[in-house]
């Protein structure tokens, strides 16, 4: 891969990101964890041309969706996830549960099932759709919508929103 070439895709991935996250918010909320390769659009379509109707042959890089992953073992699925040489990235999708930072203070620290269920019993949380994206060659991006009761909240777009879901996707492209 070109040094432009990687530009273009570290350009493209945030681009990428918010094009999983309203695909899945397409299907609305309560959906399962997903994920998705990410594909050179210039690639897939070099070795699949009947996919041209329904690519944008502008877009550097293409979703391609992959089969849920189960929420409750979310590390031990990516652990066993290997890409193939033409997937140069992954975004995941999950629903979460945002805090504001005084109420994560309160949580449990050494059982994580306990956190879990009082951050989803705490008066003060926040349903959330994050996306986090990360390409092979290291650049990395998340997303977060909040979800409100009138529809979808604002599009926020972070790189430190997630660092260890980053670095968990980060491990899928690990050689051994």
């Amino acid at each position: 891969m070109s040094a432009a070439h990687g530009d273009d895709l570290a350009a493209a991935l945030p681009g990428a990101a918010r094009e999983v996250e309203e695909f899945v918010a397409a299907a609305g909320w309560d959906q399962p964890t997903q994920i998705f390769a990410l594909v050179p659009t210039e690639q897939l379509l070099a070795a699949q041309p009947s996919l041209a109707a329904e690519l944008d042959a502008e877009s550097v890089l293409t979703p391609i969706a992959q089969e849920s992953l189960p929420a409750e073992d979310l590390a031990e699925a990516l652990a066993r996830i290997e890409w193939p040489d033409q997937v140069v990235g992954c975004a995941l999708v999950q629903e979460i549960v945002v805090l504001p930072p005084e109420a994560e203070a309160g949580l449990p620290t050494d059982d994580d099932e306990e956190a879990r269920r009082a951050a989803a019993e705490h008066p003060d949380r926040q349903e959330a759709r994050l996306v986090a994206a990360v390409l092979r060659v290291g650049n990395e991006t998340c997303v977060l919508r909040l979800r409100e009761s009138g529809g979808d909240g604002e599009l926020v777009q972070d790189p430190s929103l997630a660092p260890n879901l980053l670095r968990a996707l980060h491990e899928t492209f690990a050689t051994a």
